[in-house]
């Protein structure tokens, strides 16, 4: 398609200043690996009890039901919508918003440059970063917090509207990544996570699908922030498991309380993993790896490589997966 003829928005819009809830610590570059097995490589092993996989029974596909459903989403309900709501196949817009803390806004906004240069976007696609500095699980778990007020505002400064915001890309984590026991906080971050995304679709009422990420790599941080990064992934797993098995308060639909919701890249691997050792191997089976120089000083927020790092992931992600190419990429 020429260039010229696509009318993508990227708003990036001003908000809240970035504010991190916690004292970083300075990066330990020497923390370069820890042992734990990416959960994506886990398969039918267990962490502390609960199995490995992205999915059930140590599986990293979607069971078959529940792609079918979100396929099903993204091919007949995403679709360009006027600002009141109606579709709108000539002018309408679908957007894509993000919600989460620091990492997310600084990784989504890289993810917004590089997406503005892909001739495979939908020129009908609006991009809007609601993720905010500072603001974590907790800050965005009620429905009147100012959270929800700065998004609607970065909405408006992008020119659409609630009822055209269908799909969302959620990254989140409690401050500090302080879950402690396992598995209470995984499962106290999995309710917040639940809060977020019934807020999402109580506020946005065409909201169809949500893809959710968890954490990098922490440990160039400290083993506190390291364990919470590497079990962000069982709290998005055990809200998708809710969700597939049925849980009410997860319904998605026309009427459901919920999105549609789905794993978007599973983002950690075990730093550069134990290559140096006898019998090492990678940080993960697929060759990802995070080195301290993806990181700040203070080990846990990205530097420009590692914003590149999720950026691509997330990018790959949505041009390639079943229940994001009809909405994502263009006709």
């Amino acid at each position: 398609m020429n260039r010229k003829a696509f009318t993508l928005v990227i708003a990036i819009a001003l908000g809240v200043p970035v504010v991190q809830g916690n004292p970083a610590l300075a990066a330990d570059c020497t923390r370069t690996h820890t042992g734990r097995i990416p959960l994506s490589d886990l398969g039918t092993g267990n962490y502390m009890g609960a199995g490995g996989g992205l999915y059930a029974a140590g599986s990293n596909t979607r069971p078959a039901g529940h792609d079918a459903a979100g396929v099903s989403l993204a091919t007949n309900a995403v679709r360009p919508r006027n600002a009141a709501g109606a579709i709108d196949p000539v002018n309408g817009k679908i957007v894509l918003i993000s919600i989460g803390m620091s990492n997310t806004t600084q990784e989504f906004q890289r993810f917004i440059e590089v997406a503005r240069t892909d001739p495979d976007l939908n020129p009908q696609l609006t991009i809007v970063d609601g993720a905010q500095g500072g603001q974590d699980a907790i800050a965005w778990s009620t429905p009147n917090s100012a959270t929800w007020t700065v998004l609607a505002n970065r909405l408006a400064a992008a020119g659409v509207t609630a009822p055209q915001v269908q799909t969302l890309w959620l990254k989140q984590q409690i401050s500090g990544d302080a879950l402690g026991a396992f598995p209470g906080g995984a499962q106290t971050l999995r309710d917040r996570l639940r809060d977020i995304v019934t807020i999402a679709r109580s506020k946005y009422p065409n909201l169809r699908i949500a893809f959710l990420s968890s954490r990098t790599y922490g440990d160039y941080n400290g083993p506190v922030r390291g364990k919470g990064a590497y079990e962000s992934a069982f709290a998005v797993k055990f809200l998708l498991r809710d969700q597939i098995t049925g849980d009410a308060r997860l319904a998605f639909g026309a009427s459901g309380p919920a999105p549609w919701l789905a794993w978007g890249p599973y983002l950690w691997a075990d730093g550069l993993g134990s290559d140096g050792l006898p019998g090492g191997v990678p940080g993960r089976s697929d060759g990802l790896e995070w080195a301290c120089a993806d990181f700040q000083s203070d080990g846990i927020h990205p530097s420009a490589s590692g914003r590149n790092k999720v950026a691509g992931f997330l990018l790959s992600f949505l041009k390639s997966d079943t229940a994001a190419t009809p909405w994502f990429r263009a006709s």
